[in-house]
């Protein structure tokens, strides 16, 4: 059984989950993990899709709508007979059998999710039952990739599983926000009626290679620009901060806690914060020195602090972050530069 998370008094589960195919038991089956990625052509979904790809057990399926992923990102699977691609909206009902599911499904950047607030909602709570009602089903252990974001505006800094968030139900953000909180709660409902095995990921602000370039995010915002020799725009006031995990430490958390006994919340995050001034400067100096830094305005329902308090995933996973911002930033601008067609000068 796992292990509960102490956020709020939850019973444990009624009932045991289905088991999976009797075939899975025979003596003479060489059982593979068949494993469902959504939003695995995304950018943290296409990087774990190698990672798990690296396991010769390992089937991974791929389900993807492609509105914020790229086939591209998997172009070194496709064709492999571990690997399967299926363009699928999650907002509809999905009729397959596997064993985990990792549920990434859900536009991340807020140009993104504010373009389409009701396909975000709609991907987060429809989306969401869907993949509950699939692992119900075939009584797979289902992860949900939340957020940060559920901490709102935060009251308590750094942040820990237990604070409750401090959240616009209405602003522009909620799509998201709102989103994933509602998505968390229908995670531990089906765990409690139906003994669904579930793993709650929130995760904090993440980089690297294959992000999308013009997505509204801070770190590619700025790396692109940098790369163009555009002045880098910062959100007034400059002083807010975010904390930024490379995404090889994301996906050795997301795996470590699906693979693990606890069904958390957990944070997966980097505990370096740093203002949005100092990212600034700290891209400029090893990208382009030679570029400007400007204030913008800010946009509603900006967040001031985001740092995660990583206590439960240093003792109850044994993760933590492994790569510095100042280490991360080079590897990303290698992949940006390819991708805008811009060389580094000799």
């Amino acid at each position: 059984m796992a292990k509960e998370a102490t956020n709020g008094n939850h019973n444990s589960a009624s009932k045991p989950p289905p088991t999976p195919s009797p075939l899975r038991f025979s003596k003479f089956f060489q059982s593979n993990m068949r494993i469902l990625v959504t939003g695995g052509a995304g950018f943290i979904g296409s990087h774990l899709v190698d990672k798990l790809m690296e396991n010769e057990k390992n089937e991974v399926i791929v389900a993807d709508n492609y509105f914020t992923g790229s086939k591209d990102n998997l172009k070194k699977w496709i064709g492999h007979p571990r690997f399967e691609l299926i363009r699928h909206d999650v907002t509809e009902p999905l009729l397959i059998e596997v064993d985990q599911i990792y549920h990434l499904a859900c536009p991340a950047s807020p140009i993104f999710y504010k373009y389409n607030p009701v396909k975000t909602i709609k991907t987060n709570v429809i989306g969401t039952l869907n993949m509950l009602g699939l692992a119900k089903r075939v009584g797979a252990r289902i992860l949900l990739t939340s957020t940060s974001e559920v901490y709102g505006d935060p009251l308590v800094h750094p942040q820990d599983e237990s604070y409750w968030g401090n959240v616009n139900p209405i602003g522009v953000r909620s799509c998201y926000d709102e989103g994933k909180r509602v998505a968390e709660t229908l995670m531990f409902d089906y765990h409690r009626q139906h003994g669904i095995e579930i793993r709650i990921a929130r995760i904090f602000n993440t980089y690297g290679p294959r992000m999308n370039i013009d997505d509204g995010r801070v770190v590619s915002n700025f790396i692109a620009q940098a790369i163009r020799n555009e002045p880098l725009t910062v959100q007034a006031p400059g002083t807010q901060t975010r904390s930024f995990c490379y995404v090889s430490d994301m996906v050795d958390g997301l795996i470590r806690l699906m693979e693990g006994e606890n069904t958390g919340p957990i944070n997966i995050g980097n505990p370096g914060e740093f203002t949005m001034l100092e990212l600034a400067e700290t891209v400029k100096e090893l990208i382009n020195p030679d570029v400007k830094i400007t204030m913008v305005e800010n946009t509603p329902d900006d967040p001031r602090q985001r740092k995660p308090d990583i206590t439960k995933a240093r003792e109850l996973l044994g993760w933590e972050p492994k790569i510095k911002l100042r280490d991360g930033l080079p590897l990303m601008e290698d992949d940006f530069r390819q991708r805008l067609g811009v060389p580094r000068k000799n």
